[in-house]
């Protein structure tokens, strides 16, 4: 269990104890329907105050294999799917909240090696016996996969605040854009990327440097609609 590596359900336990919470945990099965295919990047695009960063609290409660997490979601909707405990607490977690890292470095390098620096802590303290390379990242994930066949989800918040904080850096942007490619793009290792932001997915160029993703904006939210905002139905359970 660590920070950023496999975390524990603790933040979603907040979201839980609260004096108001709405069961969005429906959002799973479909994210569950996802995991290890051609459909498994995910970026969600929403206003602020539209629980992106409580359901990626819970998505990281559900999938992490930091924590035991059954009681927790055993009254809650997603327990009544088939694919309740198939993925209960089964992956490898990585979860990052990109404006923090960006605020920490102030440039986009000092983010990225941030990153790397203290996932790559955490991941050595929990696989002791492996020899790493400190330089390559995703090499260091391919290595664990391949050896314990136990892949990784992704769970990113505020994957776009690089490009409203250094809105004038295109530079900056573009190399942002190129490390999460090589991170995600085509790694077997890689079992869902869920990404949460303001904005839409950023093109440069002709191309678009994270054209894996499928994104659900406010405009074009089907099927997932109804666990990313508040509908008739979280109104009158308030």
């Amino acid at each position: 269990m660590g920070i950023y590596l496999n975390p524990n359900h603790a933040d979603f336990r907040i979201a839980l104890n609260s004096r108001i919470y709405i069961d969005k945990t429906g959002l799973i099965a479909f994210t569950n329907s996802m995991v290890m295919t051609e459909q498994r990047f995910l970026c969600i695009s929403r206003p602020r105050r539209f629980g992106k960063s409580m359901a990626a609290n819970m998505l990281t409660a559900y999938y992490s294999r930091g924590c035991d997490s059954e009681e927790m979601f055993s009254k809650l909707e997603i327990s009544k799917n088939a694919c309740f405990r198939t993925h209960l607490n089964k992956y490898n977690v990585i979860r990052l909240n990109m404006q923090d890292f960006l605020t920490k470095a102030g440039t986009i390098d000092g983010a990225i090696f941030l990153i790397e620096k203290k996932v790559l802590r955490e991941i050595k303290k929990e696989w002791k016996d492996m020899d790493f390379d400190d330089e390559d990242f995703p090499g260091s994930l391919e290595q664990i996969y391949a050896e314990t066949d136990v892949p990784f989800i992704f769970i990113i918040d505020e994957w776009d605040c690089v490009f409203r904080v250094l809105k004038e850096d295109t530079e900056a942007q573009e190399r942002y854009l190129d490390y999460l490619r090589a991170l995600l793009k085509d790694k077997s290792y890689v079992a869902l990327a869920y990404m949460t932001g303001i904005l839409p997915i950023k093109k440069y160029g002709q191309h678009s440097a994270l054209n894996m993703f499928y994104e659900y904006s406010m405009m074009n939210a089907t099927p997932i609609e109804k666990f990313t905002g508040f509908t008739e139905r979280s109104e009158r359970t308030m």
